[in-house]
Formats: structure tokens, C-alpha cells, sequence
């Protein structure tokens, strides 16, 4: 069984900033620094450093092709990342003293990715295996109509969410992780509980993941209901926390973990995740979890 990231690899700027910039200021800059970035990428670093076996596609431009490079360092297959001539996609991120952030995205070079792309890539890939995607990249409704033609358990992450979400074919998708705004967006609905009976009664085959940062995370399976509490950490950048939790949490479902054990360590590697500045930099690996872990037991 494999997982495929089809999703975007962005170089990410980040701005640590006191707070995050109005219109019509100009705020100076702490610190600056370079990240390889993209939800997509992300993703795939935590699939990775969690354990899975994992292969990513996509674009990058000349510029990024140490994106390419740092995914396949990780144990990454970046066999079906290629490279276009559009430029490499990127992120502004302001992160303040509170270590929350607000994005500028570029889409770049992720745009680029064509239904021959997606025939190309899937044709790899086929019952059995998992493909994880995101909403930063173009063709999406290709990839979701070939992923259900080929037997593919797909797990959607639509972030950023955006109004065209509503007209993909969904029917396919078999697990939903969704934060509290993308969720709302998404059930045109308000409150945790509402979202959830909302995408159940929408999509009725699937497993529903929603994120709830501080608060932690609802899972909702068929009859099965499962409340994980976040860790109490402070925050120093929360870039790719989400990122993380979705990464550790699926490669646990595939090493045969129970959903209530592969939340809870996505939540502990989420935790560790936002102590850190960066994005896929900050993810941590599992040994380090399992280290954390067994010292956790041996205090307890």
C-alpha cells in the first residue's frame, strides 16, 4: 500500500513580525527566513518523517528544483514532480509573537499541472493505495474523477477553500479533514456539531476529520466518535501543525493503527510541530514522537 501526495511545493518566505501588518502600513520585519513550504509538500514530509511510504507530484519552477531535492532527502519518491517554466510557487507568512500566521499564496508553477499530468501519475497508483489531496494545485476535478475510476481511498484536505470546492465530485472521497473555517465553509455550517451531522448527511461514505487547533479534533466514522484533546504547548509557529496532524494521522491508519491511536499521535507530533519556526523544517520524526512517548510513560 503506498500514498500519493499530488499537491503543491512552494518556497515559503516568513516575516516574524510583532503583529501582523494593516492596510495601508508598512511594518518592519524581525527575522526572515526561507522554508520549502506547500501544503502538499508538507504533507508529504509528514507522511515521511512519520514513517509511510509516500510519493509526491507536482510542478516546480528552475528556481525550485531544491524542493524536489530536500522531499527526495526526506525519503520522499518525487519520481512525478516535474519541472515547468512557470516560476515555483510561493507564501508570504507574517507570524507573530504569538506565533499565528497569515499567508499570501502564489500559486506559480502548482497552476500548471494538466489532466495529462493526472493520467500520467495515476495510471502508477491503484486500489489498495491511498492519494492525499489539498486545493493548492490546478485539475483537481481530473484527479478526483481518475482516482475514483482506479479504486484510490482518497483523503481531501480543501485548503485553501475556495467556492469551486463545491462543484468537485466529492462522491469519491473517503476521508474529509477539514478546519473549523473550511468546514464551515464547506456544510454552510456554524458549530462543530453542526458541520459534522451536515458532512455526514452530505457524504455518508465517508470518515470526517475536523481540526479544531487548541480545542483538538472530532473524528466521526459511521457509529464511531472520537474527541482528541490538543497538547498544551507554546506556540512559537503554527505554519504546518495542520499539516502534521493530517500526515502522522494518516500514515498511522495505514500501519494498521486505530483511529484513536493514530489521533492521538498526531496530535503529540502537531504539538511538537508549532514549538518550532518554519513549515515542513518544524515536522518532527517519529523516533523523536516515540522518544517523547515512552519518556511521557515512564513519569506517569
Amino acid at each position: 500500500m503506498s500514498i500519493l501526495v499530488f499537491g503543491s511545493l512552494n518556497i515559503d518566505h516568513v516575516y516574524q513580525v510583532e503583529r501582523f501588518v494593516r492596510p495601508g502600513e508598512t511594518l518592519a520585519s524581525a527575522a526572515y527566513r526561507r522554508f520549502q513550504g506547500g501544503k502538499g509538500a508538507n504533507q508529504s514530509v509528514a507522511l515521511a518523517r512519520a514513517g509511510a511510504p509516500v510519493f509526491h507530484a507536482g510542478r516546480v519552477g528552475a528556481e525550485g528544483i531544491w524542493l524536489r531535492e530536500q522531499l527526495a532527502a526526506e525519503g520522499v519518491n518525487v519520481e512525478h514532480v516535474l519541472v515547468d517554466d512557470a516560476p515555483t510557487g510561493h507564501a508570504i507568512i507574517q507570524v507573530d509573537r504569538g506565533g499565528e500566521n497569515a499567508i499570501l499564496l502564489y500559486g506559480g508553477a502548482n497552476l500548471m499541472i494538466t489532466a495529462a499530468d493526472v493520467r500520467r501519475v495515476l495510471a502508477q497508483f491503484g486500489s489498495g493505495d491511498w492519494l492525499l489531496l489539498q486545493n493548492e494545485i490546478s485539475a483537481m476535478p481530473d484527479i478526483l474523477q481518475a482516482a475514483a475510476g482506479r479504486g484510490l481511498s482518497v483523503a481531501f484536505n480543501p485548503a485553501p477553500m475556495t467556492p469551486d470546492v463545491h462543484d468537485y465530485p466529492l462522491d469519491g472521497v473517503s476521508l474529509f479533514v477539514v478546519n473549523r473555517t473550511e468546514g464551515a465553509a464547506l456544510a454552510g455550517a456554524e458549530t462543530p456539531a453542526a458541520i459534522l451531522e451536515a458532512l455526514h448527511s452530505r457524504f455518508p461514505q465517508a470518515a470526517l476529520l475536523l481540526t479544531l487547533g487548541g480545542d483538538g479534533s472530532l473524528y466521526v466514522n459511521g457509529a464511531e466518535r472520537i474527541i482528541t484533546e490538543a497538547e498544551a504547548v507554546e506556540a512559537v509557529d503554527t505554519t504546518a501543525a495542520g499539516d502534521t496532524f493530517i500526515g502522522y494521522f494518516l500514515a498511522g491508519l495505514v500501519a494498521g493503527q486505530s483511529a484513536e491511536t493514530a489521533l492521538g499521535r498526531a496530535a503529540k507530533a502537531a504539538a511538537i510541530c508549532v514549538t518550532r519556526p518554519g513549515a515542513a523544517v518544524s515536522i518532527p520524526f517519529h523516533e523523536e514522537l516515540d522518544n517523547n512517548l515512552s519518556a511521557a510513560s515512564a513519569l506517569a
